[in-house]
């Protein structure tokens, strides 16, 4: 992903199609009502990549919106993150449901260590700190 993108390139779908693939590779224009019909088209064909998900990020710091492009990244990060993960990490971040910081940062060393996902560790752990700071590991049900 070397290529410069801007504000004018929003939204991709519509004026950079060519750069929009699923996490099969196939390109967004052979993505059609038909081809889903015949059967050529798989959920990893719709699964948006992290490449996407970096070029949005891209068009969102050029558009001045620096969260928005970091929550892009975050996300990017968790495109091969397996959905259990995810989801057992997202329960851990619900307040009230970690009795204290150490799952969050097992959680946060799972996805630097086997998952890459340096901003989302960064962001977990971030959380334990802010959950400790607000006494929000107390067991709330």
């Amino acid at each position: 992903m070397s290529e410069k993108l801007g504000v004018a390139d929003y939204p991709l779908a519509e004026k950079r199609p060519d750069l929009v693939k699923g996490k099969g590779g196939k390109p967004l224009a052979a993505i059609t009502l038909d081809a889903v019909n015949r059967g050529e088209v798989s959920m990893n064909d719709l699964s948006i990549t992290a490449e996407a998900l970096m070029r949005q990020a891209q068009v969102a710091r050029e558009a001045g919106r620096a969260t928005l492009a970091a929550n892009f990244e975050r996300a990017g990060e968790l495109c091969d993150v397996p959905q259990d993960e995810i989801m057992r990490i997202y329960e851990l971040l619900r307040p009230g449901r970690a009795r204290d910081k150490g799952p969050l940062l097992e959680a946060a060393k799972t996805l630097r260590e086997t998952y890459g996902a340096e901003r989302m560790a960064a962001f977990v752990e971030e959380a334990a700190a802010v959950y400790e700071r607000r006494g929000l590991f107390r067991f709330r049900f």
